[in-house]
């Protein structure tokens, strides 16, 4: 099992600010995926130890990729990005498998602390 993590965000600022966060903490980024789609498949070729998906994006959204990605690996540990006033999605990704959620615009603090317990 890799200690890396896979970001997944259809912006790729987003990407960008979330792996500065992660990196500046000491955690290491492995993939970046633009939209699910890309994320299952950088999920199985990575195998990371997390992943951070965005739920709002082209192609596959993030609730549809984070129950793809639990048929390949149930014990897989996502933690969802949302923007405010998401929650009903928010709540449907929790029953597809993420372990967390992150809203938009986050505060790194609250990146590293749900990261930190998701990875145990």
């Amino acid at each position: 099992m890799s200690k890396g993590i896979l970001v997944v965000d259809d912006a790729a600022f987003m990407r960008m600010m979330v792996k500065d966060v992660l990196v500046k903490n000491g955690f290491e980024v492995i993939g970046e995926a633009e939209n699910g789609a890309r994320a299952i498949e950088k999920f199985k070729e990575l195998n990371p130890a997390l992943t951070i998906m965005d739920i709002t994006m082209p192609e596959i959204d993030g609730i549809q990729a984070v129950k793809e990605i639990k048929k390949i690996d149930p014990n897989a540990k996502v933690i969802m990005c949302s923007a405010m006033g998401q929650q009903a999605m928010v709540i449907e990704a929790i029953q597809a498998g993420a372990k967390d959620f992150i809203v938009k615009p986050f505060q790194a603090d609250r990146v590293i602390e749900a990261v930190k317990k998701v990875m145990g």
